[in-house]
């Protein structure tokens, strides 16, 4: 268990505080006394000491008890158990061993786990219990009744020609709290092998208990995702109820910005169960098995007639690439894993409180580079991410939708140890023009950073928003007025480095000086202005240009126009006007940036009195 104390305290009282609560709690205890990563003091329970002539041990009801609970953790029927390896997939409960179990797992005291002699950790599971009067021959009531019940095909849905012994082990839901990478997070898990991991009354129960105390906790949220969504031929009692599946919902609201939440998509999950993952702060697909969609390819064809296959409809590329919706795809079930425990270390566990720091690490690549690595001309494209490798600490750079609007990149890293959210214009796609894709996608991106305090870091080098037919269509306009309001509205620490060009209303989205950030720095290569010379010259002096008939002079003159120009929106100009702070030279943006954000750390911003903004 890992406890936070204040600042103040001492190493004495961490110890004390350590020894106590161990010895109290009968778990191993780790003191962290302010913001510090490293324990300040641990300690674990006293071995327990019985007299020698105690003979009492388990008597039949304990040894009744713990084969049910044996029978429990097999999961659903054996032959959905059997399919499982074909699918690519773990069964729940070495899933759940595998993210939490190499300090203890999640299972219970005295199951299969705990027998082979794994350590005792800070893990639990609530609801094993869930709807066993409904299937276990041993429950009240019930002398070894069986049925059938209808079985599910891989996209969840009914398949009537298969039975299944009624086997509802957690009504296919499982939910508890466990520590995670050094961090006590909530969990919820779908069992697939229990009804394609649908949702029923007890499980919808269990999911919903585990959200509320997540909000009196305030301790991350695991969602473990791998469900067909409702029981639909079991719907009523959890559908439309004030405490039903609608409720999930609700508290995902409640939870947004309040706690991290963060999805993994294991299978398919269709209806409402898409909505979890699109909910959560971060989503996580798995190449190969997962898949979200409003409605399965078979309601698709019975409402459309569209034929359509599930990985087309809602698989990893079309959410990584074409929706947005899905933040990061992962190889395999363990890449997943690493996946999560990578973005974690970037969050602190609730609102309100700074995210973790780290030791510093010199950059990928030497800082001394910055400058040749930006061409003079402001229309020659170069990877953003090159500049990033000279700017964080190296191997921190951790880039959320990559594929997904690219000409803006999103992503977490490190400077000096803090983690930082930057958004970056990549000239190497589009020539960093701003799309709608992009710039919706960097609304929330900054939006979200801003709920869980990690400063923001702007690399403008933009044309500005795209122009055209198309883009309006899209919507150009309105997610570009979300960008542009998020980066209004985030009260964490913001620091803007104009790069190279920031042309109209990009530097506004890119956190420009009337946005109100600690500082807006150049480099030597930047230009500020309404357009581009190409641009401003076409519109200016076209007609001029036009009425020179030798194509000489009026080359020359052309050029002559164009360097003026630059001349007039050079960076240089910029800071002899104050628009902006200072100009500083590249090999020094490294450290000009670490000192900006330690100094501006505890910076306190406000809003105006109101109950919130109408854009988001």
């Amino acid at each position: 268990m890992n406890v936070h104390v204040g600042a103040a305290a001492t190493p004495e009282e961490a110890e004390a505080i350590a020894k106590s609560l161990a010895e109290h709690l009968g778990v191993d205890v780790d003191v962290h006394v302010g913001e510090r990563d490293e324990p300040a003091a641990s300690a674990s329970p006293p071995e327990v000491e019985y007299p020698l002539d105690d003979d009492l041990g388990p008597t039949d009801r304990e040894r009744d008890l713990q084969a049910e609970i044996d029978d429990i953790l097999e999961g659903g029927p054996e032959k959905y158990r059997g399919r499982l390896p074909e699918q690519g997939k773990l069964f729940v409960r070495d899933r759940l061993d595998l993210w939490f179990g190499g300090e203890g797992g999640t299972r219970g005291a005295g199951d299969a786990s705990a027998a082979e002699g794994d350590p005792a950790g800070v893990h639990f599971e609530d609801g094993k219990f869930a709807a066993f009067d409904d299937w276990h021959p041993n429950a009240p009531g019930r002398a070894g009744r069986d049925g059938n019940e209808e079985g599910s095909d891989e996209d969840g849905e009914s398949d009537e020609s298969e039975g299944t012994s009624d086997r509802l082990p957690g009504d296919g839901l499982l939910t508890g709290a466990a520590e995670f990478e050094g961090r006590d997070v909530h969990f919820m898990a779908n069992d697939f092998t229990v009804k394609a991991g649908s949702m029923a009354a007890k499980g919808v129960e269990k999911f919903l208990r585990m959200q509320q105390r997540a909000l009196k906790t305030g301790n991350p949220v695991l969602y473990l995702m791998d469900s067909s969504g409702g029981r639909i031929d079991q719907q009523t009692g959890f559908f439309a109820n004030r405490e039903g599946i609608g409720k999930y919902y609700y508290n995902h609201s409640m939870l947004s910005g309040a706690v991290p939440q963060i999805c993994v998509l294991y299978g398919p999950c269709i209806a409402g169960a898409a909505y979890t993952p699109v909910f959560a702060d971060f989503t996580v697909m798995v190449e190969g098995m997962s898949a979200m969609a409003i409605a399965s390819p078979r309601m698709v064809k019975m409402v459309t007639g569209e034929e359509i296959e599930l990985d087309e409809l809602g698989g990893p590329r079309v959410h990584a690439e074409e929706s947005g919706s899905a933040d990061l795809v992962a190889r395999d079930e363990e890449h997943a894993r690493e996946l999560v425990a990578d973005l974690i270390g970037y969050l602190p566990d609730k609102a309100g409180e700074k995210p973790p720091q780290r030791e510093t690490k010199p950059p990928t690549y030497s800082p001394e580079g910055i400058d040749e690595l930006i061409p003079e001309s402001p229309n020659r494209p170069y990877d953003v991410r090159d500049l990033l490798d000279r700017i964080a600490d190296a191997e921190s750079v951790f880039e959320l939708k990559e594929g997904y609007g690219e000409e803006i990149v999103t992503a977490f890293c490190r400077i000096d140890g803090r983690p930082v959210g930057v958004v970056a214009n990549d000239p190497a796609v589009r020539s960093g023009a701003i799309f709608p894709d992009a710039a919706e996608k960097a609304a929330e991106f900054i939006w979200t950073c801003d709920a869980y305090e990690v400063p923001l870091l702007y690399l403008c080098d933009t044309p500005g928003f795209m122009a055209g037919s198309q883009v309006e269509t899209d919507a150009i306009l309105e997610k570009g007025k979300k960008m542009i309001y998020a980066t209004s509205s985030a009260t964490v620490p913001k620091q803007t480095v104009v790069v190279r060009k920031a042309y109209g209303a990009g530097i506004y989205a890119m956190g420009g000086p009337a946005y109100d950030p600690e500082g807006v720095i150049g480099l030597p290569s930047g230009e500020i202005a309404i357009m581009g010379p190409e641009a401003a010259i076409n519109a200016v002096y076209a007609r001029k240009l036009a009425e020179i008939d030798d194509p000489e002079e009026r080359a020359e003159t052309e050029q002559r126009l164009r360097e003026e120009y630059r001349e007039d929106i050079d960076i240089h100009r910029m800071a002899s006007e104050v628009v902006i702070d200072e100009i500083v030279p590249p090999s020094t943006l490294r450290e000009e940036l670490a000192a900006r954000f330690a100094f501006y750390e505890d910076v306190e911003k406000d809003l105006p009195d109101k109950k919130h903004g109408t854009v988001l």
